[in-house]
């Protein structure tokens, strides 16, 4: 497989700890959340998986609708990612996602069949796909 990027975060500390990415640009803290029983007031793994993911997402969305003939300005494509954490029934801890897309200037059909387009190129989809159950909610205005 040929490599077009790749990079090293280290975790100390844990959920309440800090991550440093190798470059020194991405150099945050973490904090359990409130709703888990911790302190809040930093970022948590699931808030950084979410923005990765929407990010992604609409850059790949981006990219089949340039391939479709679509060109979108800045604010007419948004996406939106909600990471749920649960427990299975084995009591392991598991993911959910839900991705809420709004896309300006093409019909329902078109726009959802962007979506189909983008996940199928998107590499957290990808990664995702078969083990963590993802929703899709796409609206055009």
């Amino acid at each position: 497989m040929n490599i077009l990027y790749s990079t090293r975060v280290a975790a100390t500390g844990g959920r309440k700890g800090t991550i440093r990415s190798e470059d020194g640009i991405l150099a945050l803290d973490l904090a359990i959340p409130k709703e888990l029983g911790g302190m809040g007031g930093a970022t948590n793994p699931e808030q950084l998986f979410a923005g990765g993911y929407a990010a992604c997402f609409e850059n790949a969305l981006l990219r089949i609708g340039r391939q479709a003939g679509h060109r979108f300005a800045d604010g007419n494509v948004e996406v939106v990612a909600q990471i749920g954490l649960s427990r299975n029934e084995a009591d392991a801890f598991m993911l959910s996602a839900t991705l809420f897309v709004t896309i300006a200037g093409v019909d329902q059909a078109t726009a959802e069949e962007l979506v189909r387009g983008a996940d199928g190129i998107c590499p957290y989809s990808n990664a995702i796909r078969g083990n963590v159950a993802v929703a899709k909610s796409v609206t055009v205005r």
